[in-house]
C-alpha cells in the first residue's frame, strides 16, 4: 500500500494552509498517511471509535471543539483517551480554535503529531485531500506518446520506430500540444488517468536522424502541456494486406491501464497515410461521442431502417403479384 509520512504535510505545496506544528516533531516521519480521504471524529468523541481510520488525517473543527467544550474536564479526558489510544496519524485543529489542554496531554502520551491552522475546516479538507490524492495516487509508466489534440488526451502506442514521435511532431506543428514522448508517467486518481512526462524528458521529443528536440524552445510554451487526462488510446500497427481492419467504427475495443478501460483505436500505418490528420479526426469524433452523437451508430440505424423498408417493399410486391390485397 502506498503511503506518505505526516512530515510531508509541512511541504511547500500546501504551505498556504499555514499549518503550525504544536507537538510531535520527532514523530512526523514515523506516522504515515495511506488514504487521501480526511476524517472528522464525530461520534468517536462520544465513545464510538470503531470506525476511526488511523492512517487518515483527523480534523477537529468548530463542531468538534464546541462539543468538547460542553463536557467536563473528566469527560474530555475519557473522550481523548478513547480517541488517541487508536494512535491516529495526526490531528489538525482548524480556525485557530483553542486546543483543550486534555488533548495536548493525550497526544503527548500516545505520540501523535498535533497541528493548528487559522484556515476553515472546509478549505483545509479540500486542500489536503487534493494534495494527498496526488501523492497517494497509484502510478505506472508506459512506452508511448501523449498529446493533447483538441483538448482530448491521446496516447499513441506502437513498436519502436513505427512513427509515433514523428506523428506527435506533426500534431504540434498543426497547433496541438505535446505532453510526453517515449515514457508516459501515469497517475490514477479515482477513475481518472493523468499522464505526465518523465522529468528528464519534459518538453523533449526524440526523432531518429535528428536526435533530441526541445518542443518548448522550438514552438513556444503553447506547444506543450505538463499533464493531461488520458481519454483514448491509439495503437499504430504495420499495414498487413491480409489483416481485416475496422471500417465502420462499430467495433468497440478497449485498452486497460491500471484497471480503467479506455477506448482503443487500431490504426494501420503505411506510406502515404497522414496519421496526424487521422488522429485529429479520431479526437473530433471522440468529442462528438461525448456530446451524444455517434456517426457509426447513426449509419447503422439508417442502414437497418433502409433494409427494413426494402424488406417490407419486397413483401408488398410479392403479395401484389399473388393477388393478395
Amino acid at each position: 500500500m502506498k503511503y506518505i509520512t505526516v512530515h510531508e504535510l509541512l511541504s511547500e505545496e500546501i504551505s498556504n494552509l499555514k499549518l503550525k506544528l504544536i507537538y510531535g516533531r520527532e514523530f512526523l516521519k514515523n506516522r504515515r498517511i495511506s488514504n487521501f480521504r480526511i476524517q472528522k471524529p464525530g461520534l468517536a468523541l462520544a465513545g464510538y471509535t470503531d470506525h476511526i481510520h488511523t492512517e487518515r488525517v483527523q480534523i477537529f473543527g468548530n463542531t468538534e471543539i464546541s462539543y468538547l467544550n460542553t463536557l467536563t474536564s473528566e469527560q474530555r479526558k475519557v473522550a481523548f483517551e478513547n480517541f488517541c489510544q487508536k494512535r491516529v496519524c495526526c490531528i489538525i485543529v482548524t480556525k485557530n480554535l483553542k486546543i483543550p489542554r486534555e488533548l495536548v496531554f493525550f497526544v503527548k502520551k500516545y505520540e501523535i503529531p498535533l497541528f493548528r491552522t487559522e484556515e476553515l475546516s472546509s478549505r483545509v479538507i479540500q486542500e489536503i485531500t487534493s494534495f494527498l490524492e496526488d501523492r497517494l495516487a497509484p502510478e505506472s509508466t508506459i512506452h508511448g506518446v501523449l498529446v493533447d489534440v483538441y483538448g482530448v488526451g491521446v496516447v499513441i502506442l506502437g513498436r519502436s520506430g513505427i512513427g509515433k514521435s514523428e506523428c506527435a511532431l506533426e500534431l504540434v506543428k498543426r497547433g496541438h500540444r505535446l505532453v510526453a514522448d517515449d515514457a508516459i508517467h501515469i497517475k490514477k486518481k479515482q477513475d481518472i488517468l493523468i499522464g505526465t512526462s518523465n522529468d528528464l524528458l519534459t518538453y523533449n521529443i526524440e526523432l531518429r536522424g535528428l536526435g533530441i528536440l526541445n518542443i518548448k524552445d522550438m514552438f513556444g510554451v503553447s506547444a506543450i502541456r505538463l499533464r493531461k487526462r488520458i481519454e483514448i488510446v491509439i495503437s499504430f500497427v504495420d499495414w498487413n494486406n491480409e489483416e481485416s481492419y475496422d471500417r465502420t467504427g462499430l467495433d468497440k475495443t478497449t485498452y486497460d491501464i491500471m484497471g480503467i478501460e479506455l477506448p482503443l483505436l487500431v490504426l494501420p500505418v503505411s506510406p502515404g497515410r497522414n496519421m496526424a490528420v487521422i488522429i485529429e479526426a479520431a479526437a473530433r469524433n471522440h468529442l462528438l461521442k461525448l456530446m451524444g452523437y455517434d456517426a457509426a451508430k447513426e449509419f447503422q440505424d439508417k442502414l437497418m431502417k433502409k433494409m427494413e423498408e426494402n424488406r417490407m417493399h419486397e413483401i408488398n410486391r410479392v403479395m401484389l403479384n399473388q393477388g393478395v390485397e
